[in-house]
């Protein structure tokens, strides 16, 4: 699970694998196992569910491969000599992976068409009960809006929960009956328990712990510069449908500034009306004066248009 994760923050971090908001935790989750290998792809394909894309996402889904075989392999082998005192046989991590892949490609499916055809009905039948008299009258009383949508996501999840709950169970006992199969066709082991203890000890540490601490410590330095060269790099930013408006940061107040400019603004626009009133008055002194010329004018013609 670690080392998987490790490489999908690097695949995220690089831009090779873009996660569907809702869905990106749940692909996580489950390509860490090893039954969602096979099984994720066939969703996709028969269901038409995005998850994801980006050459990363096929990149992770095979690097799981050896991962969980490995993984299996000391799991199991521990798991034989501890508790079935049996002897693992060779291959056991393969031969479980391969089981898990095969039974996941089929069950997880069905899985997922189950419990999204449950969902849907439930999702229904919730509107139905929501339009019934009994619940009419309880949402018309004056039920917020905020209980009445946990109302009916209570009625229809706690149905897709249970659905989802049982065919999980079914899912992993049909996987421990493969292992108990595998199990009954192992001989005993011919160690006494402390015996087996040093064997699993042996087993999941080696002998040389320095050089495993190295390599570990080695690998985990140059997966933190990866990260961090290319992090500033490629970060990603929002798609231009979804960028926010730029906002503009407001200057600090200064009341000194803030007067200042203010007597000026009164100051300019005390000149403004001013200057307004004297055009007004020099344009009234103007038509005085040429009504006055034009007044003359008219009594100096009158006495000669009035000679014979």
């Amino acid at each position: 699970m670690v080392v998987k994760a490790v490489f999908a923050v690097l695949l995220l971090t690089m831009g090779l694998v873009q996660f569907e908001g809702r869905f990106g935790l749940a692909v996580i989750m489950l390509f860490i196992s090893p039954v969602s290998v096979f099984s994720i792809p066939i969703i996709m394909a028969l269901f038409g569910t995005h998850f994801g894309e980006g050459i990363g996402l096929e990149f992770l889904f095979w690097l799981s491969i050896p991962v969980d075989i490995w993984a299996l392999g000391v799991v199991a082998r521990t798991f034989f000599l501890e508790r079935l005192r049996k002897e693992p046989p060779d291959g056991l991590g393969l031969a479980i992976w391969w089981r898990s892949a095969l039974i996941g490609a089929f069950f997880v499916p069905l899985l997922w068409w189950i419990v999204s055809f449950v969902t849907d009905n439930a999702i229904t039948a919730s509107h139905s009960m929501a339009e019934m008299e009994a619940f009419r009258h309880l949402t018309d009383t004056g039920l917020p809006v905020a209980e009445r949508i946990g109302l009916e996501l209570t009625i229809w999840g706690s149905i897709s929960s249970a659905v989802l709950a049982v065919l999980s169970l079914i899912g992993v006992s049909i996987l421990g009956q493969i292992i108990r199969r595998m199990a009954e066709g192992s001989r005993p082991a011919s160690e006494n328990y402390q015996g087996l203890i040093t064997r699993w000890d042996l087993m999941r540490v080696p002998a040389d712990q320095g050089l495993l601490l190295t390599s570990l410590a080695g690998v985990g330095v140059v997966c933190s510069l990866m990260f961090w060269t290319i992090l500033p790099v490629t970060t990603p930013h929002p798609h231009e449908c979804c960028k926010k408006p730029d906002v503009e940061v407001e200057p600090v107040f200064k009341p000194s500034q803030s007067l200042n400019s203010t007597a000026q603004r009164v100051a300019s626009l005390t000149a403004q009306i001013d200057a307004l009133e004297q055009q007004q008055s020099d344009k009234k002194n103007q038509k005085a004066k040429s009504k006055g010329k034009a007044g003359g004018k008219t009594t100096e013609d009158s006495p000669a248009k009035a000679k014979p």
